[in-house]
């Protein structure tokens, strides 16, 4: 059986961000923001000018169907229960 080579594994400039790493693990935040984690450069952040923001209105309305439902099953049943005994 042939011996598997590792494939080495590179990144591409756009995706490496810089990250601001605090001087010493205890010695407090050190950017100001009141995190000893890691931050991301304000300036390589990017922000998307389109949100996602999808249009949920056939659920409600399936959920209010079944809700009808239900309590017309239960109301049957209830009044069915006094004409059984």
């Amino acid at each position: 059986m042939a011996k598997k080579m590792k494939r080495q594994v590179t990144r591409s400039a756009s995706a490496e961000t810089p990250m601001v790493t605090p001087a010493a693990p205890n010695a407090g935040p050190s950017n100001g923001s009141g995190s000893r984690y890691p931050v991301r450069s304000s300036s390589t952040s990017t922000t998307s000018s389109t949100e996602f923001n999808p249009d949920y209105s056939y659920v409600v309305t399936d959920l209010k169907r079944i809700g009808i439902l239900a309590a017309s099953f239960i109301t049957i049943l209830v009044v069915l229960s006094f004409f059984l005994r």
